[in-house]
């Protein structure tokens, strides 16, 4: 493809030098030039892509895309400077991909909490109907049996881009993404063409790149009022910025409690899952849901309405969700002989925690012990109200390191001990775990042995939830990513406790 063919549809304000050269690839890493390649200098907090400039030259790149001239440009490659460069980078990639989103119906998913949960509903949804779903999110980007592990829960355009068409040549056709504040905030969306949008809800996530929640919101809101064009909002009216949405797209299919277009006819929690009955604008469905908990029905209700949106029926709908899988990393079950429902959960909010473990504790359960812990180089301010989420609803909590990165792990355990102190927590030592009463933590700084104390303090009855991961399957501790997942050391737990029998009780 000729670079002149993207210049037209790139919003560029001046052009220095040839527009007639071939371009054979899109990049926006220096790592990954090839010669003929167009080199997009993203700007960055920590990295500028304007000082790899050379280093793309030097490695075939045939013309540069940047918002301001780079350090000591010479002149001998092609120039493009552009005012939104994300915005720019985005509507290429479509194009060069010969926009891998039209002709087929693309939702886009979007909120703080239940993102993942509802692509995996609409997914299954999608194949009872006869559909070939492919998705992008937070687990993986995925189509059928062929899966990616995915860099970003929304990747930066090209990758989309370049993945979807892969996906489409590959019979994909019906596109469901999860698109993060982040990715809009970045124009990484741009360019595609949604026919239905998602809200979920909006709670205190990310406010140390984004600074408040109108900002946030704002963010949200692209989705619906710069990508969406002709489509349908879907919006969940329970929440007070869903609220908002709604009253700014009055025709979009509202779900949550009475009166919405979506709601909830019958409903039964237990320990095995959701069941029950919805009233949609398809007629009644049947909901028989291997999904845990109250929070869960909202996610439920979004991936109805979004199928209703879609035209589906209500029997298709109903078998999706019967046929639906566990959801990786969201209170995933982690399979054992002790009698102990044992889960694994993404949840990393403070409101995300306090969902999950309220909806625990209407469950069938004789003790609730939980384990979290905090990211570091992340909203600090989360982790006092984590740690108060989660020693007000558990009987035991165990206070424990997340992914520290570059922070020292006990400075971040010394904030979450703050919020659960001041929550009237009582604080034990593990070796003291015989005289615990009442709402009471521990503090272990090391993941995998808070783990393995979690694991024999649980007797038969127990819930137990390991919080904050979920389906990721490494540990950061400085900038080394090491392997280390819940679900696994939960169950290397679960069983050595099994042969070696229980020591001490809650």
């Amino acid at each position: 493809m000729q670079l002149t063919e993207l210049v037209n549809v790139m919003e560029v304000t001046e052009v220095t030098g040839p527009v007639g050269p071939e371009i054979s690839a899109l990049c926006c890493d220096s790592r990954q030039v090839a010669p003929g390649t167009l080199f997009f200098a993203l700007p960055g907090t920590i990295v500028n892509g304007l000082d790899y400039v050379p280093q793309a030259l030097d490695r075939g790149a045939v013309a540069v895309v940047a918002e301001t001239i780079p350090p000591g440009w010479t002149g001998e490659r092609t120039l493009l400077l552009v005012k939104n460069i994300r915005r720019c980078m985005a509507l290429a990639a479509s194009y060069y991909y010969h926009q891998p989103s039209d002709g087929l119906p693309v939702v886009g998913i979007t909120g703080t909490n239940g993102k993942t949960t509802v692509t995996y509903l609409l997914e299954a949804i999608l194949k009872q109907a006869d559909y070939s779903p492919a998705v992008f999110g937070t687990v993986n980007y995925r189509l059928g049996d062929r899966s990616i592990v995915s860099s970003h829960t929304t990747p930066e355009s090209v990758e989309l881009m370049r993945v979807m068409a892969e996906f489409r040549q590959q019979g994909a056709d019906a596109l469901i993404l999860e698109v993060s504040s982040h990715a809009l905030e970045q124009h990484r969306a741009d360019g595609i063409k949604f026919d239905i949008a998602v809200f979920t809800n909006l709670t205190p996530e990310h406010l140390d790149y984004h600074g408040e929640m109108d900002s946030y919101f704002a963010s949200k809101r692209r989705l619906f009022s710069d990508l969406l064009g002709e489509g349908r909002a879907v919006v969940n009216r329970d929440d007070a910025f869903g609220k908002r949405l709604l009253k700014e797209f009055p025709n979009a299919i509202s779900f949550g409690g009475t009166g919405t277009d979506v709601s909830v006819e019958r409903i039964e929690l237990g320990r095995d899952g959701i069941s029950g009955s919805f009233k949609t604008p398809a007629g009644m469905v049947v909901v028989n849901s291997s999904l845990i908990g109250e929070f869960n029905v909202s996610n439920l209700l979004a991936g109805v309405a979004a199928a209703t949106a879609l035209g589906l029926t209500a029997e298709q709908i109903a078998a999706g969700i019967a046929a639906a899988p566990q959801v990786p990393g969201r209170l995933e079950r982690v399979a054992n002989d002790l009698g102990v429902l044992a889960l694994v959960d993404y949840a990393h909010t403070g409101d995300a925690l306090e969902q999950v473990l309220r909806t625990l504790n209407q469950l069938d359960r004789r003790n609730l012990i939980s384990l979290v812990g905090c990211g570091g180089d992340r909203d600090p301010a989360k982790r006092p109200v984590m740690a108060a989420a989660a020693t007000s609803y558990s009987d035991l909590t165990i206070l424990t390191s997340d992914n520290p990165r570059t922070e020292d792990p006990l400075t971040i355990l010394a904030q979450m001990r703050e919020g659960a102190l001041a929550n009237s927590s009582t604080e034990y030592g593990p070796e003291e775990v015989d005289q615990i009463r009442g709402k009471a933590f521990v503090v272990i700084p090391d993941r995998r042995e808070a783990i393995r104390f979690a694991c024999r303090q649980a007797r038969s009855g127990d819930l137990l939830l390991v919080a904050g991961k979920g389906h990721e399957d490494y540990q950061i501790i400085g900038r080394e990513k090491v392997h280390f997942d819940d679900r696994e050391e939960l169950a290397l737990a679960l069983e050595s406790q099994r042969t070696n029998g229980v020591q001490g009780d809650v």
